[in-house]
């Protein structure tokens, strides 16, 4: 048995899963994290103020969490919802009432959509505080801007797809706000309504950018910004 696990073990197969022997030592544990696509996410060290709640009070992972948890619950509704001015509202109705779980998700759909926008406003506001802004992570203070404005847009996005007379009316009022921004105020209205008024086109259109482009865009700038955060040393300490 020995002589067969030590075959196995000299194989080429198993040198190609295991580049580096069982980690017992500082550096082989070092080389088994970073030669892992999972485990090389995280730090092999980390400093003391990172690990302690107070500091961060992981206002971070929370917004990680409530997306996974929005994307997750999000895909499930879309198995019943077609982004018909004629079906949508109908739709949402048999979710509630006929879908296995149906509310329970579409709240949990819901809230975390309300949690993610407050958590990651809380998280700009924690980072802001403790002067996490500063050299050298002026570039990831940025991605955490537009991250910010991707939530906002996710969540603005989302409301108009239950298309009820709240959804109907809140949407309305936003999207003549367009109108007002300098220079491209009838071009950025036409583009978010799809015409002159909201209509089909809109709710295909913010059908699209809520589970398509915004999500797709979020996930990509996420990775970045973790990224970042690893290259940048970490979370930054008390100032």
């Amino acid at each position: 048995m020995n002589a067969v696990m030590r075959f196995i073990k000299e194989s080429a197969l198993w040198r190609s899963l295991f580049r580096q022997p069982y980690p017992n030592t500082s550096r082989t544990r070092a080389l088994a994290v970073m030669n892992n696509v999972f485990l090389h996410l995280h730090p092999v060290r980390v400093k003391r103020h990172a690990v302690r709640y107070t500091y961060t009070f992981c206002l971070g992972g929370i917004s990680f969490f409530l997306f996974l948890a929005l994307t997750v619950t999000g895909l499930y509704l879309m198995f019943f919802y077609v982004p018909s001015v004629s079906r949508a509202y109908q739709d949402i109705q048999a979710i509630e009432a006929s879908v296995a779980f149906g509310t329970l998700v579409r709240n949990m759909h819901r809230w975390a959509a309300h949690l993610m926008v407050l958590t990651v406003f809380l998280h700009m506001i924690r980072v802001f505080y403790h002067g996490a802004y500063k050299p050298p992570r002026e570039f990831n203070w940025v991605v955490g801007v537009i991250l910010l404005f991707l939530t906002l847009m996710l969540s603005f996005t989302g409301y108009l797809l239950p298309w009820d007379q709240i959804a109907f009316w809140a949407i309305t009022v936003g999207t003549q706000m367009a109108l007002y921004a300098p220079l491209l105020g009838q071009e950025s209205s036409f583009f978010l309504l799809g015409g002159i008024q909201v209509g089909q086109e809109t709710l295909l259109r913010f059908y699209v950018l809520h589970v398509i482009a915004f999500p797709l865009i979020a996930a990509i700038f996420m990775i970045v910004h973790f990224w970042r955060i690893r290259k940048d040393g970490g979370i930054s300490g008390p100032v």
